[in-house]
């Protein structure tokens, strides 16, 4: 049998050539051709995981932003009024001996109202706030018809009573007594309460 040189072609027509690769050695297992994606379609199909990832990124920004504009019109409206009364001074009969509440002494006191929101920042009506000067005539009342021993009760019962009279947040009361019976030399002796309306 004489020798065929390379690449020469089969010797017969019929018969096969095991150097040439047809169609059928490119086909997958399943019979279905072999899909090799293009750098055209890689291309797009990254373009298109970008924009995703931009479209993401604004809307998270965009929320962000809705939420400082919620908290900037929640710190806008926000409101609060306090009405402050420093230095009420009245003689008393308050104390823990019996000759301090016979002779009684000077008693200095100092109120804190907290209001919350009060209509009369917008309508400048004084029936819309807390009218200063009956605070100070029901705080004289209370301190002067009966005695206490402690400041603390006389505070309590102060406070007790504004959050009766008054639609209030909170009251804060301080009582001082500037000259209190001790052998020690003192600039003054105070007690504080504060109460929180239910």
């Amino acid at each position: 049998m004489s020798e065929r040189p390379f690449g020469s072609g089969p010797a017969d027509p019929d018969e096969p050539d095991d150097d040439l690769i047809g169609d059928d050695d490119l086909m997958a297992d399943d019979d279905q051709p072999l899909d090799y994606p293009t750098s055209e379609h890689a291309g797009e199909d990254g373009d298109d995981g970008e924009a995703d990832a931009d479209a993401l990124n604004d809307d998270e920004d965009d929320d962000a932003d809705d939420l400082d504009e919620d908290d900037d019109d929640e710190e806008e409206g926000l409101e609060s009024v306090t009405v402050e009364i420093t230095g009420l001074s009245l003689y008393t009969h308050h104390g823990a001996s019996e000759a301090e509440r016979e002779v009684g002494q000077r008693l200095v006191l100092d109120l804190r109202l907290d209001l919350g929101e009060a209509d009369a920042t917008a309508t400048d009506r004084l029936e819309d706030t807390v009218d200063y000067a009956q605070v100070c005539q029901l705080v004289a009342l209370i301190a002067q018809q009966r005695s206490y021993r402690t400041l603390e009760r006389l505070c309590a019962t102060i406070a007790e009573r504004m959050l009766i009279e008054y639609e209030l947040e909170s009251v804060w009361v301080k009582a001082t007594k500037p000259e209190p019976p001790i052998p020690l030399p003192v600039e003054g002796v105070s007690v504080e309460v504060w109460r929180e309306a239910n």
